[in-house]
């Protein structure tokens, strides 16, 4: 594996054992943990009106990340969903119409949207703000693959069955690993059973970064530090990102994710 000598190349890589797989069953447990944090979930870092366009993972439509935009959208964002109503891939027609969407969010509101994705819509969010830099504000992915062997995912089969794209092809997957000229955030969990999570590692530079949850695969989109993180992210004044602050109470529920683990 080329630059394996990068924290963020980490080692060899291979889909999630039945253990961590098993514990995708936390989902609905995070779906009542946000519910139940409303509360402080309501708390968190207001933003400044600019729109988020939110895009769901495989096999998912815009109705699983209703509880993300609804969140968003009490904190003072124009939220925009996808208008996927199933997220099949790259299919005929769907690349363009995400293009569109985001030319037409980017004119009627007269300002760069954020583009927040979920596995498989994280790519979408990635690739759209490669083709068009200077139309979105910044990128933050939720359990997205972009790196690493693309076979490290316990969802490979099933998107080659829906999409009709061969997993592994180099000249699909190669381009994926290079991060977005604008601000792009990793949100990953080292408990994700869908997808390793070293494939979800950014090499940071000056705008990129990996924000490390306890989340699983399924439930990141509705687990109350997915939430917050995202939030954080967002609310940053136009022109002015920094890195996401660990420091303080903040260091006890979001670990550092360059440290060396054994799995």
């Amino acid at each position: 594996m080329h630059n394996a000598h990068h924290w963020y190349e980490v080692g060899p890589m291979r889909a999630p054992g039945v253990v961590r797989l098993a514990l995708e069953w936390r989902a609905p447990w995070e779906i009542g943990a946000a519910l139940w944090s409303q509360p402080w979930l309501a708390r968190m870092p207001h933003g400044d009106g600019h729109p988020v366009i939110v895009y769901p993972g495989l096999l998912a439509g815009d109705g699983s990340t209703a509880l993300l935009r609804r969140v968003l959208g009490r904190l003072g964002y124009a939220v925009v969903p996808s208008g996927l109503k199933r997220n099949l891939g790259p299919r005929d027609g769907v690349l363009e119409a995400l293009r569109d969407r985001l030319a037409r969010v980017r004119r009627d509101h007269g300002r760069k949207p954020s583009l927040v994705g979920w596995s498989l819509g994280g790519v979408y969010a990635r690739e759209l703000a490669k083709e068009f830099p200077d139309d979105v504000r910044l990128v933050i992915t939720m359990g997205t693959p972009f790196t690493g062997h693309p076979k490290a995912t316990n969802a490979w089969r099933i998107y080659e069955f829906f999409t009709g794209h061969r997993i592994g092809a180099p000249e699909l997957h190669e381009p994926l690993r290079a991060p977005p000229p604008v601000p792009t955030t990793s949100i990953f969990s080292r408990s994700d059973g869908v997808v390793s999570w070293k494939c979800c590692v950014e090499k940071e530079g000056p705008a990129a970064e990996n924000i490390e949850v306890e989340a699983s695969h399924l439930g990141m989109g509705f687990n109350p530090m997915v939430l917050y993180a995202v939030a954080d992210r967002l609310a940053q004044p136009e022109g002015a990102w920094q890195p996401f602050d660990r420091a303080g109470l903040r260091a006890l529920v979001y670990r550092d994710p360059r440290r060396k683990t054994w799995y």
